[in-house]
């Protein structure tokens, strides 16, 4: 059987994250996605896993199910902040547990090194190192898949606080790590670049901050298991073999794609950013250096090698709101066209990759028709994100970044 699931999830009880998330809401959009399972999030808050308990039932595969039969697993992410190697380290983590025994076991853990109350990502003050130790005292079923890994903030790879390689975070212990999520702003394509990840199976999540189609399922993992266990998902993460390729967005539109300074209005691609030596030409602090340039440094390859199978497509939300020059994604006029679009075929994944122009033009005007199969084709212009900003497509050239560069010659900036 093929899934496509998500597993970084969020629920109402996390940082920056909707307060009006619940069970229900997840499943109804994860339906109209498309995904076929979902991760539960944050299992360890209080609140969260007593809803989690009194709305899902959990089988004897690990799986936990709605009333209406849609299927969850046990999954949260912690943030680690700790010094290791003389440097400050932020890191993000994704945890996946085999059924609620352990959820509780993990949670008694971390009670004995803090609070866990106050937000469903909780910070503790542990190594990686440390992290899986405690993990593998409780179960070896428990899996760790570091988050988001190119992340400028709180991430693996970061450029403020992370490594330049999976073994220099965890040392012996990264025999125990076997996926790493490519996250937003990163596909499979540049992190095949750099042979030290080779190792390790590429996983694409999307951690959602509310339970809206345009951020839930952004990205997923598909899987080709025999049946729907957390054993069967366990061994596709950690073999490979299972894995049937990852549904991505378009690294451009990741909030950390490129280089530069929101405040200052400055974007940079990776050669503009060497050239200033990493600071701003504005405000003359250190950039907000983005994942093309932590690739390019860390990068041994020009080509990719054994690229694992990925498809890469925006939003459909976005897609609507381009064409019609909506700014709110939750308009009327947005939602009104997303839901005709739905009515007629079935999902939103089966509209991004599968519907035939054709026939989406019998339900949408022609240019969204166009849109959505060039989206589908990659063949989209996108103004890159950066520094926490999303990245834009660009359907005429007024959209384009009103972009700041720094003219050594000229001692100046100009502007393109």
């Amino acid at each position: 059987m093929q899934i496509i699931g998500d597993f970084h999830i969020h629920g109402r009880y996390a940082q920056a994250c909707s307060k009006t998330t619940t069970i229900e809401d997840l499943e109804k959009n994860a339906r109209i996605k498309g995904l076929d399972v979902l991760g539960t999030g944050d299992a360890q808050h209080p609140l969260w896993f007593k809803e989690i308990t009194s709305k899902l039932t959990e089988d004897e595969n690990g799986i936990l199910w709605t009333k209406n039969k849609f299927p969850f697993i046990w999954q949260t992410e912690i943030s680690l902040a700790y010094t290791h190697n003389g440097k400050g380290r932020r890191i993000h983590h994704v945890v996946l547990f085999p059924n609620k025994e352990i959820v509780v076991q993990f949670t008694d853990a971390l009670l004995k090194r803090g609070r866990i109350d106050y937000d469903g990502r909780p910070i503790f003050g542990m190594s990686s190192i440390e992290f899986i130790d405690m993990l593998r005292s409780i179960s070896p079923g428990i899996e760790v898949i570091p988050a988001h890994v190119w992340t400028a903030w709180m991430s693996i790879f970061g450029s403020k606080s992370g490594y330049d390689s999976v073994e220099e975070c965890f040392e012996d212990r990264a025999k125990y790590i076997h996926a790493l999520e490519t996250g937003i702003s990163s596909d499979p394509k540049m992190n095949r670049r750099i042979s030290k990840l080779d190792k390790y199976n590429l996983v694409s999540f999307s951690d959602p901050h509310s339970s809206h189609p345009w951020r839930l399922g952004r990205e997923s993992t598909i899987f080709d298991i025999k049946n729907l266990s957390y054993e069967s998902i366990l061994k596709s993460i950690r073999t490979g073999d299972g894995l049937a390729g990852t549904i991505e967005a378009n690294p451009s539109y990741g909030k950390y794609h490129v280089d530069g300074h929101r405040a200052c209005g400055v974007v940079l691609e990776p050669e503009e950013t060497k050239k200033l030596k990493g600071i701003c030409p504005v405000c003359k602090k250190p950039l907000t250096i983005g994942v093309a340039y932590r690739i390019e440094q860390l990068a041994d390859r020009k080509e990719p090698v054994n690229v694992p199978k990925f498809y890469e497509v925006i939003p459909l939300t976005e897609l609507i709101a381009s064409v019609y020059n909506i700014k709110l994604l939750s308009s009327k006029k947005v939602w009104e066209i997303y839901n005709l679009l739905i009515k007629n075929f079935e999902n939103e994944y089966n509209i991004l990759l599968n519907v035939s122009l054709e026939d989406l033009k019998k339900v949408v005007d022609e240019k969204l028709a166009n849109v959505i199969i060039f989206n589908r084709e990659n063949k989209l212009k996108i103004n890159p994100g950066y520094d926490g900003i999303y990245g834009a497509i660009i359907l005429n050239s007024s959209q384009e970044h009103k972009k700041q560069i720094y003219v050594k010659k000229q001692k100046s900036l100009s502007d393109f």
